[in-house]
């Protein structure tokens, strides 16, 4: 592989560490990733507090999505991987201020078997009576699919009404997304229940019995926390690749190759030549380094964007909490949250025996405000709507917070047909990747997959170059594989 290749990993976020892993792992040798802070991992962001196992950011992943599941394997920690403790699954919602677990057999906010519907206070007899019905009208919904896209809102209303739109929809989907169900693009966030219904029309009858078919866990995470993984990917980038505390500043297009203009340590700007550039920022982020290259691409880039404040909670005793993983928190509830976490609960190990971990999750308008208030404000006030939802609560003996600005993009209504037209002026520039989760996919495992294609793509480029072979990279930017 050519010495002169130089490629440029701007971001060190999961995206920007997968993808320097994976040109590491696959020789590449003249590689810099650039980090403004002074870590690495983004939001996966582990902290170990005796023998507590504290997630700063997302705690899991999706089990089917193998993607995540295969580079632990590849990393060495496949003993490591844990399931979720799925034989008390529970997820509650919160009405009139009180805790009402969702029906079994959910998926998301369609049932699996109308029947558990009945034995649930959480919907009304008009709500059920929906339910069924959608299954009567499967020959009606698949004749008027939409041709285009449409909002998560416009799509649930249709199958199921009002009431199902509150209660499960619109909490599920602001939990994953923080996003307004009324903008979603339902194409991009739920693809798999957009296919149903071309296919079949009824979203309840194409899911009859599914729960029963599923195997293993839900979630899957990592024994020492997430921040294993990214501990492990570390280990497989040479040191002399990262800066820290490096903001980049621009990126150019210069002749044959791009500049990118550093600032860091106090040092004037600095000017590096490489010859691709992999963009792994955040969308507002890689949106002001894509503007002066072309309107076109901001203008693409331009994502709403939703922040989100955690506080995890570790207590020293076992006090009583529902059986289950946590609750999600309908608007006009009148709490502060979003949602909360039965952390020791939900995944084995971590708590220590006789001790309990809660998480609690602020977003909107008051995330924004709590966001500037300090740790100590924030844990208590969590602490405060843990105690009004859930009952007494004894006085936690430690306390973690973290504030993501800006983190979670939304993918409104024609976001995939926005992502194709980006993903055409980026085919234009050679050398340019844009990876994270504004484009294809916000969990986990979405990431990995990206970041570690466009690493093969780019390192197969180099060594077709050097004439070591076919350059075997079908995927450039964003194009769905």
């Amino acid at each position: 592989m050519t010495a002169a290749a130089r490629i440029a990993v701007l971001g060190g976020g999961i995206s920007g560490v997968v993808a320097a892993w994976q040109l590491a792992r696959l020789g590449v040798e003249n590689v810099t990733l650039y980090e403004s802070s002074d870590r690495l991992g983004g939001t996966v962001d582990t902290v170990r507090i005796g023998g507590f196992i504290v997630e700063g950011g997302p705690d899991g992943w999706v089990s089917e999505k193998l993607w995540a599941r295969e580079l632990a394997v590849e990393l060495g920690l496949g003993d490591k991987l844990v399931g979720s403790l799925d034989a008390q699954r529970v997820t509650y919602i919160v009405q009139d201020g009180k805790l009402v677990a969702m029906p079994d057999g959910m998926r998301m906010m369609v049932p699996t078997d109308v029947d558990a519907l009945r034995g649930s206070s959480l919907f009304s007899a008009d709500a059920i009576a929906a339910y069924e019905a959608e299954i009567g009208r499967a020959g009606a919904l698949r004749a008027a699919a939409p041709e285009r896209d449409e909002s998560v809102a416009d799509f649930v209303q249709r199958h199921f009404g009002e009431e199902v739109l509150t209660k499960i929809g619109g909490p599920l989907l602001s939990g994953v997304f923080g996003g307004d169900v009324a903008k979603l693009s339902v194409r991009a966030v739920m693809p798999r229940f957009v296919e149903i219904e071309r296919q079949s029309g009824s979203l309840v009858a194409a899911l009859s019995g599914a729960s029963a078919k599923l195997s293993g866990s839900v979630f899957t995470s990592l024994a020492g926390g997430l921040g294993s993984l990214v501990e492990k990917l570390v280990e497989g980038i040479p040191a002399g690749w990262v800066r820290f505390s490096t903001v980049v500043s621009s990126i150019k297009r210069d002749g044959a190759r791009w500049r990118v203009t550093s600032l860091g340590d106090g040092a004037a700007d600095r000017k590096e030549y490489f010859d691709h550039v992999a963009v792994a920022l955040p969308a507002p982020v890689a949106r002001a380094l894509v503007r002066p290259i072309s309107a076109r691409m901001a203008e693409l880039l331009t994502l709403e964007t939703s922040s989100a404040v955690l506080a995890a909670l570790g207590f020293d005793e076992e006090f009583e909490l529902p059986r289950g993983f946590g609750f999600l928190v309908p608007e006009g509830e009148g709490s502060g949250l979003l949602a909360g976490t039965f952390v020791d609960q939900k995944f084995p190990g971590r708590a220590p025996a006789g001790c309990r971990l809660l998480r609690g999750f602020f977003g909107g308008e008051l995330g924004v405000q709590l966001a500037a208030k300090g740790d100590a404000v924030i844990a208590a006030r969590a602490l405060s709507e843990l105690r009004s939802l859930l009952g007494p609560i004894p006085a936690p003996i430690f306390s973690v917070v973290r504030r993501w600005p800006r983190s979670l993009p939304q993918y409104a209504v024609g976001h995939l047909e926005r992502m194709a037209e980006l993903d055409g002026l980026v085919k234009a520039l050679p050398g340019l990747w844009l990876l994270g989760n504004a484009y294809r996919g916000v969990g986990l495992p979405d990431l990995v997959r990206d970041a570690r294609a466009a690493a093969r793509a780019i390192a197969f480029g180099i060594a077709a170059a050097d004439g070591e072979g076919e350059t075997g990279a079908s995927w450039k930017g964003l194009t769905p594989r």
